[in-house]
Protein backbone atom coordinates (compact mmCIF):
# COMPACT_ATOMS: atom_id res chain seq x y z
CA UNK A 1 0.00 0.00 0.00
CA UNK A 2 0.99 3.79 -0.65
CA UNK A 3 2.54 5.70 2.10
CA UNK A 4 1.04 9.09 1.86
CA UNK A 5 1.83 12.14 4.55
CA UNK A 6 -0.49 15.02 5.37
CA UNK A 7 1.25 17.86 7.30
CA UNK A 8 -1.86 19.79 9.69
CA UNK A 9 -2.27 22.34 12.63
CA UNK A 10 -5.69 20.51 13.14
CA UNK A 11 -6.94 23.70 15.78
CA UNK A 12 -10.34 23.94 14.30
CA UNK A 13 -11.19 20.86 12.17
CA UNK A 14 -13.54 22.08 9.39
CA UNK A 15 -14.72 20.42 5.33
CA UNK A 16 -11.37 21.67 4.47
CA UNK A 17 -9.43 19.42 6.44
CA UNK A 18 -11.84 16.68 5.73
CA UNK A 19 -11.45 16.68 2.15
CA UNK A 20 -7.96 16.71 2.04
CA UNK A 21 -7.74 13.29 4.62
CA UNK A 22 -10.60 12.07 1.96
CA UNK A 23 -8.19 12.60 -1.16
CA UNK A 24 -5.00 11.27 0.62
CA UNK A 25 -7.20 8.30 1.87
CA UNK A 26 -7.83 7.29 -1.68
CA UNK A 27 -4.12 7.00 -2.57
CA UNK A 28 -3.29 4.77 0.19
CA UNK A 29 -1.83 4.88 4.16
CA UNK A 30 -2.49 8.16 5.66
CA UNK A 31 -0.29 9.76 8.38
CA UNK A 32 -0.90 12.83 9.50
CA UNK A 33 2.04 15.11 10.67
CA UNK A 34 0.49 16.89 13.36
CA UNK A 35 2.09 20.29 14.13
CA UNK A 36 3.01 20.65 17.67
CA UNK A 37 2.62 23.97 19.30
CA UNK A 38 6.29 25.17 19.24
CA UNK A 39 6.08 24.34 15.42
CA UNK A 40 2.97 26.37 14.52
CA UNK A 41 3.94 29.43 17.24
CA UNK A 42 6.71 29.55 14.83
CA UNK A 43 4.79 31.16 12.19
CA UNK A 44 1.21 32.45 13.48
CA UNK A 45 -0.76 32.38 17.14
CA UNK A 46 -1.01 29.21 19.61
CA UNK A 47 -3.33 27.31 18.81
CA UNK A 48 -6.68 26.91 21.19
CA UNK A 49 -6.23 23.59 21.60
CA UNK A 50 -2.84 21.66 22.62
CA UNK A 51 -1.12 19.09 20.99
CA UNK A 52 -2.42 16.08 22.99
CA UNK A 53 -6.03 17.56 22.42
CA UNK A 54 -5.71 17.80 18.74
CA UNK A 55 -3.78 14.22 18.68
CA UNK A 56 -6.70 13.03 19.85
CA UNK A 57 -9.63 14.22 17.54
CA UNK A 58 -6.92 13.96 14.21
CA UNK A 59 -6.39 9.97 15.47
CA UNK A 60 -10.51 9.53 15.76
CA UNK A 61 -11.22 11.11 12.45
CA UNK A 62 -11.97 8.51 9.63
CA UNK A 63 -9.06 7.73 6.90
CA UNK A 64 -6.60 8.53 9.65
CA UNK A 65 -4.27 5.70 9.70
CA UNK A 66 -1.16 6.97 11.97
CA UNK A 67 -0.65 10.31 14.00
CA UNK A 68 3.45 11.50 14.64
CA UNK A 69 4.51 14.92 15.44
CA UNK A 70 5.76 17.23 13.40
CA UNK A 71 8.09 18.97 15.53
CA UNK A 72 8.77 22.10 12.85
CA UNK A 73 6.65 23.92 10.63
CA UNK A 74 9.50 22.10 7.77
CA UNK A 75 8.14 19.15 6.45
CA UNK A 76 11.74 17.60 5.46
CA UNK A 77 13.06 15.94 9.00
CA UNK A 78 9.52 13.65 8.80
CA UNK A 79 9.56 13.20 5.05
CA UNK A 80 13.01 11.25 5.24
CA UNK A 81 11.91 9.38 8.17
CA UNK A 82 9.10 7.93 6.54
CA UNK A 83 9.62 8.07 2.63
CA UNK A 84 6.09 8.76 1.63
CA UNK A 85 5.24 8.34 -2.35
CA UNK A 86 2.89 11.14 -1.64
CA UNK A 87 2.35 14.56 0.21
CA UNK A 88 -1.18 15.98 0.14
CA UNK A 89 -2.23 19.71 0.95
CA UNK A 90 -4.44 21.93 -0.05
CA UNK A 91 -3.06 24.13 -2.65
CA UNK A 92 -3.05 27.29 -0.83
CA UNK A 93 0.30 27.35 0.51
CA UNK A 94 2.03 28.58 -3.10
CA UNK A 95 2.27 31.82 -1.39
CA UNK A 96 3.28 33.40 1.87
CA UNK A 97 5.34 31.84 4.71
CA UNK A 98 4.33 28.18 3.43
CA UNK A 99 6.02 29.05 -0.17
CA UNK A 100 9.54 28.16 0.85
CA UNK A 101 8.45 25.37 3.08
CA UNK A 102 6.32 23.75 -0.35
CA UNK A 103 9.66 24.05 -2.11
CA UNK A 104 11.74 21.92 0.32
CA UNK A 105 8.45 19.39 0.36
CA UNK A 106 8.88 18.89 -3.39
CA UNK A 107 12.62 18.81 -3.34
CA UNK A 108 12.75 16.39 -0.43
CA UNK A 109 9.95 13.90 -2.47
CA UNK A 110 12.34 14.22 -5.64
CA UNK A 111 14.96 12.18 -4.46
CA UNK A 112 12.64 8.88 -3.80
CA UNK A 113 10.51 9.50 -6.82
CA UNK A 114 7.45 10.67 -4.41
CA UNK A 115 4.96 13.10 -5.62
CA UNK A 116 2.76 16.02 -4.14
CA UNK A 117 -0.69 16.09 -4.29
CA UNK A 118 -2.62 19.51 -4.24
CA UNK A 119 -6.56 19.49 -3.98
CA UNK A 120 -8.13 22.92 -4.93
CA UNK A 121 -8.47 25.06 -1.84
CA UNK A 122 -12.30 24.14 0.05
CA UNK A 123 -13.97 27.43 -1.08
CA UNK A 124 -16.54 28.95 1.51
CA UNK A 125 -13.96 28.34 4.47
CA UNK A 126 -11.89 31.22 6.33
CA UNK A 127 -9.61 29.67 9.22
CA UNK A 128 -9.35 34.12 9.51
CA UNK A 129 -12.99 33.76 10.21
CA UNK A 130 -12.93 30.92 12.90
CA UNK A 131 -10.66 32.44 14.36
CA UNK A 132 -12.28 35.67 15.02
CA UNK A 133 -15.45 33.57 15.95
CA UNK A 134 -13.73 31.68 18.62
CA UNK A 135 -12.25 35.26 19.64
CA UNK A 136 -15.77 36.92 20.28
CA UNK A 137 -17.03 33.87 22.10
CA UNK A 138 -14.17 34.10 24.62
CA UNK A 139 -12.85 32.03 26.87
CA UNK A 140 -12.98 30.45 30.38
CA UNK A 141 -10.83 30.69 32.98
CA UNK A 142 -8.90 27.63 32.64
CA UNK A 143 -8.02 27.36 29.55
CA UNK A 144 -6.94 31.09 30.02
CA UNK A 145 -4.77 30.25 32.82
CA UNK A 146 -3.16 27.37 31.16
CA UNK A 147 -2.07 29.01 27.88
CA UNK A 148 1.05 30.78 29.53
CA UNK A 149 2.61 27.80 30.78
CA UNK A 150 1.97 26.59 27.14
CA UNK A 151 3.73 29.46 25.64
CA UNK A 152 6.76 29.03 27.87
CA UNK A 153 7.00 25.63 26.56
CA UNK A 154 6.23 26.53 22.52
CA UNK A 155 8.49 30.07 22.41
CA UNK A 156 11.68 30.84 22.79
CA UNK A 157 10.48 34.35 24.45
CA UNK A 158 6.96 34.91 25.31
CA UNK A 159 6.35 38.41 24.23
CA UNK A 160 3.76 40.12 26.81
CA UNK A 161 2.40 44.21 26.24
CA UNK A 162 1.02 46.33 29.00
CA UNK A 163 -3.07 47.02 29.26
CA UNK A 164 -4.85 49.10 31.82
CA UNK A 165 -8.57 49.32 30.58
CA UNK A 166 -11.11 46.90 28.31
CA UNK A 167 -10.05 49.41 25.41
CA UNK A 168 -6.12 49.19 25.84
CA UNK A 169 -7.13 44.88 26.57
CA UNK A 170 -8.40 44.76 22.90
CA UNK A 171 -5.30 46.84 21.53
CA UNK A 172 -3.02 43.76 22.80
CA UNK A 173 -5.64 41.11 21.93
CA UNK A 174 -6.05 42.55 18.21
CA UNK A 175 -2.46 43.88 17.14
CA UNK A 176 -0.43 42.11 14.87
CA UNK A 177 1.53 43.00 12.03
CA UNK A 178 2.93 40.64 9.11
CA UNK A 179 6.64 40.62 8.70
CA UNK A 180 8.45 38.15 6.69
CA UNK A 181 5.08 36.31 5.75
CA UNK A 182 4.81 35.47 9.31
CA UNK A 183 2.07 36.79 11.65
CA UNK A 184 3.83 38.67 15.01
CA UNK A 185 1.54 39.64 18.09
CA UNK A 186 1.11 39.91 21.56
CA UNK A 187 1.22 36.89 23.63
CA UNK A 188 -0.28 38.12 26.83
CA UNK A 189 -1.17 40.83 28.87
CA UNK A 190 0.62 42.62 32.07
CA UNK A 191 -1.51 44.81 34.36
CA UNK A 192 0.46 47.30 36.10
CA UNK A 193 0.33 48.63 39.45
CA UNK A 194 2.05 52.12 37.70
CA UNK A 195 -0.08 52.19 35.04
CA UNK A 196 -3.50 51.10 36.82
CA UNK A 197 -2.60 53.96 39.19
CA UNK A 198 -1.56 56.58 37.07
CA UNK A 199 -4.91 56.40 34.79
CA UNK A 200 -6.87 56.47 38.01
CA UNK A 201 -5.02 59.42 38.97
CA UNK A 202 -3.42 57.84 41.95
CA UNK A 203 0.50 57.47 42.84
CA UNK A 204 1.86 54.49 42.35
CA UNK A 205 2.69 53.84 46.14
CA UNK A 206 0.05 50.78 46.36
CA UNK A 207 -2.62 53.02 47.20
CA UNK A 208 -5.10 51.41 44.97
CA UNK A 209 -6.49 49.06 46.24
CA UNK A 210 -7.15 45.18 45.36
CA UNK A 211 -10.62 45.57 45.07
CA UNK A 212 -10.26 48.58 42.18
CA UNK A 213 -7.14 46.09 40.86
CA UNK A 214 -10.02 43.77 40.52
CA UNK A 215 -12.20 46.51 38.73
CA UNK A 216 -9.67 46.64 36.12
CA UNK A 217 -8.60 42.89 35.56
CA UNK A 218 -12.40 42.38 35.13
CA UNK A 219 -13.12 45.02 32.56
CA UNK A 220 -9.74 43.30 30.73
CA UNK A 221 -10.93 39.83 31.45
CA UNK A 222 -14.62 40.37 29.77
CA UNK A 223 -12.79 41.69 26.30
CA UNK A 224 -9.65 39.40 25.71
CA UNK A 225 -9.09 36.00 25.62
CA UNK A 226 -5.18 36.19 25.94
CA UNK A 227 -3.54 35.03 29.19
CA UNK A 228 -3.34 38.04 32.54
CA UNK A 229 0.06 38.45 34.32
CA UNK A 230 -0.85 40.70 37.22
CA UNK A 231 1.94 42.88 38.97
CA UNK A 232 1.15 42.15 42.67
CA UNK A 233 3.38 44.99 44.03
CA UNK A 234 4.57 43.35 47.30
CA UNK A 235 1.78 40.90 47.33
CA UNK A 236 0.67 42.26 51.11
CA UNK A 237 1.71 40.52 54.22
CA UNK A 238 2.55 37.02 54.09
CA UNK A 239 -0.76 36.69 55.58
CA UNK A 240 -2.85 38.26 52.87
CA UNK A 241 -0.73 36.82 50.30
CA UNK A 242 -2.60 33.99 49.87
CA UNK A 243 -6.21 34.77 49.61
CA UNK A 244 -4.75 37.27 46.52
CA UNK A 245 -3.55 34.22 44.88
CA UNK A 246 -6.96 32.60 45.05
CA UNK A 247 -8.49 35.04 43.71
CA UNK A 248 -6.54 35.65 40.78
CA UNK A 249 -6.60 31.84 40.35
CA UNK A 250 -10.32 31.56 40.42
CA UNK A 251 -10.63 34.44 37.82
CA UNK A 252 -8.45 32.29 35.98
CA UNK A 253 -5.35 35.09 35.43
CA UNK A 254 -2.22 32.92 34.44
CA UNK A 255 0.25 34.35 36.95
CA UNK A 256 1.10 37.20 39.47
CA UNK A 257 4.49 39.22 39.86
CA UNK A 258 5.49 40.36 43.37
CA UNK A 259 8.50 42.16 44.26
CA UNK A 260 10.86 41.28 47.44
CA UNK A 261 10.22 44.62 49.54
CA UNK A 262 8.86 46.12 52.12
CA UNK A 263 7.11 48.96 53.52
CA UNK A 264 5.54 51.67 51.76
CA UNK A 265 5.69 50.57 48.03
CA UNK A 266 7.70 53.27 45.82
CA UNK A 267 8.57 52.74 41.78
CA UNK A 268 11.83 50.79 41.49
CA UNK A 269 12.39 52.80 38.79
CA UNK A 270 13.29 56.04 41.36
CA UNK A 271 16.00 53.06 42.84
CA UNK A 272 18.00 55.04 45.73
CA UNK A 273 17.14 58.12 45.12
CA UNK A 274 13.90 57.56 47.37
CA UNK A 275 13.81 55.45 50.41
CA UNK A 276 13.06 51.34 49.68
CA UNK A 277 13.28 48.73 51.72
CA UNK A 278 14.58 44.88 50.69
CA UNK A 279 12.14 42.54 52.07
CA UNK A 280 14.81 39.35 54.30
CA UNK A 281 14.97 36.81 51.83
CA UNK A 282 13.09 34.45 55.15
CA UNK A 283 10.19 36.49 55.17
CA UNK A 284 9.64 36.81 50.95
CA UNK A 285 10.68 33.17 50.86
CA UNK A 286 7.79 32.20 53.30
CA UNK A 287 5.41 34.82 50.99
CA UNK A 288 6.15 32.39 48.16
CA UNK A 289 6.06 29.43 49.70
CA UNK A 290 2.41 30.62 51.36
CA UNK A 291 0.63 31.23 48.07
CA UNK A 292 2.25 27.95 46.23
CA UNK A 293 0.08 26.15 48.98
CA UNK A 294 -2.92 27.98 48.81
CA UNK A 295 -3.36 27.15 45.13
CA UNK A 296 -6.04 24.89 43.75
CA UNK A 297 -4.12 24.29 40.21
CA UNK A 298 -0.48 23.43 39.35
CA UNK A 299 -1.43 26.02 36.43
CA UNK A 300 -0.91 29.47 38.58
CA UNK A 301 2.14 30.95 38.39
CA UNK A 302 4.08 33.10 41.00
CA UNK A 303 6.77 35.02 39.59
CA UNK A 304 9.53 36.31 42.45
CA UNK A 305 10.78 39.97 41.16
CA UNK A 306 14.19 40.79 42.81
CA UNK A 307 15.01 44.52 43.35
CA UNK A 308 18.93 43.59 44.26
CA UNK A 309 19.97 45.68 41.60
CA UNK A 310 17.70 48.48 41.71
CA UNK A 311 18.49 49.30 45.48
CA UNK A 312 22.27 48.90 44.92
CA UNK A 313 22.73 45.36 46.56
CA UNK A 314 24.99 43.67 44.07
CA UNK A 315 24.51 41.29 41.68
CA UNK A 316 25.97 38.47 44.49
CA UNK A 317 22.68 39.10 46.69
CA UNK A 318 20.91 39.02 43.40
CA UNK A 319 21.78 35.72 42.59
CA UNK A 320 21.58 34.75 46.05
CA UNK A 321 18.08 35.44 45.91
CA UNK A 322 17.50 33.33 42.73
CA UNK A 323 18.05 30.25 43.81
CA UNK A 324 16.38 30.95 47.12
CA UNK A 325 13.12 31.97 45.68
CA UNK A 326 13.34 28.69 43.63
CA UNK A 327 13.75 26.71 46.29
CA UNK A 328 10.99 27.99 48.29
CA UNK A 329 8.75 27.55 44.93
CA UNK A 330 8.77 30.64 42.46
CA UNK A 331 7.70 29.70 39.17
CA UNK A 332 9.80 32.09 37.59
CA UNK A 333 12.31 34.78 38.29
CA UNK A 334 11.77 38.55 37.22
CA UNK A 335 15.39 40.21 37.25
CA UNK A 336 15.17 43.88 37.40
CA UNK A 337 17.48 47.07 36.50
CA UNK A 338 16.67 50.61 35.85
CA UNK A 339 19.88 51.51 34.55
CA UNK A 340 19.99 52.63 30.57
CA UNK A 341 22.87 49.76 29.17
CA UNK A 342 21.29 45.76 29.52
CA UNK A 343 24.65 44.96 31.30
CA UNK A 344 23.77 44.23 34.36
CA UNK A 345 20.90 42.02 33.46
CA UNK A 346 23.25 40.20 30.79
CA UNK A 347 25.64 39.48 33.33
CA UNK A 348 22.46 38.60 36.14
CA UNK A 349 21.45 36.05 33.06
CA UNK A 350 25.14 34.72 32.35
CA UNK A 351 25.11 33.88 36.04
CA UNK A 352 21.87 32.32 35.92
CA UNK A 353 22.45 29.95 33.26
CA UNK A 354 24.95 28.19 36.10
CA UNK A 355 22.13 27.19 38.22
CA UNK A 356 21.35 23.32 38.86
CA UNK A 357 17.87 24.45 39.17
CA UNK A 358 16.41 27.32 36.98
CA UNK A 359 12.66 27.98 36.13
CA UNK A 360 11.78 30.57 33.53
CA UNK A 361 13.53 34.04 33.51
CA UNK A 362 11.26 37.69 33.21
CA UNK A 363 13.04 40.59 31.66
CA UNK A 364 11.15 44.16 31.59
CA UNK A 365 13.05 46.46 29.34
CA UNK A 366 11.96 49.44 30.06
CA UNK A 367 15.22 51.39 30.77
CA UNK A 368 17.26 49.38 28.46
CA UNK A 369 15.04 49.44 25.73
CA UNK A 370 17.52 49.54 23.20
CA UNK A 371 17.91 45.64 23.95
CA UNK A 372 16.31 43.02 21.13
CA UNK A 373 14.15 40.18 21.82
CA UNK A 374 16.13 38.06 20.31
CA UNK A 375 19.20 39.33 22.26
CA UNK A 376 17.38 38.58 25.42
CA UNK A 377 16.22 34.90 24.36
CA UNK A 378 19.75 34.30 23.53
CA UNK A 379 20.29 35.09 26.68
CA UNK A 380 18.07 32.92 28.23
CA UNK A 381 15.11 35.43 28.84
CA UNK A 382 11.93 33.25 28.21
CA UNK A 383 9.36 36.48 29.00
CA UNK A 384 9.66 39.63 27.96
CA UNK A 385 7.35 42.73 30.07
CA UNK A 386 6.41 46.23 28.12
CA UNK A 387 5.36 47.07 31.07
CA UNK A 388 4.21 50.71 30.40
CA UNK A 389 4.16 51.70 26.81
CA UNK A 390 0.34 51.96 25.61
CA UNK A 391 -0.50 54.89 28.63
CA UNK A 392 3.07 56.28 28.16
CA UNK A 393 2.61 56.94 24.42
CA UNK A 394 -1.40 57.94 24.61
CA UNK A 395 -1.13 60.81 27.09
CA UNK A 396 1.70 62.79 25.61
CA UNK A 397 -1.12 62.87 22.06
CA UNK A 398 -3.79 63.44 24.65
CA UNK A 399 -2.03 66.33 25.87
CA UNK A 400 -1.12 67.49 22.05
CA UNK A 401 -4.77 67.38 21.04
CA UNK A 402 -6.15 69.47 24.31
CA UNK A 403 -3.33 71.73 23.86
CA UNK A 404 -4.27 72.35 20.67
CA UNK A 405 -7.73 72.81 21.21
CA UNK A 406 -6.89 75.59 23.72
CA UNK A 407 -4.55 77.87 20.93
CA UNK A 408 -7.16 77.27 18.23
CA UNK A 409 -10.12 78.16 20.37
CA UNK A 410 -11.90 75.60 17.81
CA UNK A 411 -11.58 71.42 17.25
CA UNK A 412 -10.57 71.31 13.62
CA UNK A 413 -6.68 71.26 14.00
CA UNK A 414 -6.74 68.78 16.77
CA UNK A 415 -8.59 66.36 14.21
CA UNK A 416 -4.80 65.22 13.05
CA UNK A 417 -4.32 63.71 16.01
CA UNK A 418 -7.79 62.27 16.24
CA UNK A 419 -9.29 58.85 14.65
CA UNK A 420 -12.20 59.57 13.07
CA UNK A 421 -15.62 59.45 14.91
CA UNK A 422 -17.42 57.05 12.79
CA UNK A 423 -14.41 54.99 13.60
CA UNK A 424 -14.54 55.07 17.39
CA UNK A 425 -18.47 54.31 16.88
CA UNK A 426 -17.51 51.34 15.27
CA UNK A 427 -14.25 50.38 16.85
CA UNK A 428 -16.24 47.98 20.14
CA UNK A 429 -18.78 45.11 18.03
CA UNK A 430 -22.21 45.63 19.31
CA UNK A 431 -21.97 49.96 19.63
CA UNK A 432 -23.83 50.13 16.38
Amino acid sequence: MKKIYVGMSADLIHPGHLNIINVAKSLGEVTVGLLTDRAIASYKRLPFLSYEQRKIIVENLKGVDNVIAQETLDYVPNLKKLKPDYVVHGDDWKTGVQKEVRQRVIDALNEWGGKLIEPEYTPGISSTQLNQGLKEIGTTPEIRMKRLRRLLEAKDIVRIMEAHSGLTGLIVEHTKVKQEGKNKEFDGIWISSLTDSTVKGKPDIEFVDLTSRLNTIHQILEVTTKPLIVDGDTGGIVEHFPYIVKTLERLGVSAIIIEDKIGLKKNSLFGTDVEQNQDSIENFCKKISAGKKSQVTNDFMIIARIESLILGKGMEDAINRAKEYIKAGADAIMIHSKEKEPDEILEFCKRYKTFEQKVPLVAVPTTYHKITEKELSDNGVNIVIYANHLLRSAYPAMVKTAESILLNERATESEEYCMPIKDILNLIPGGN
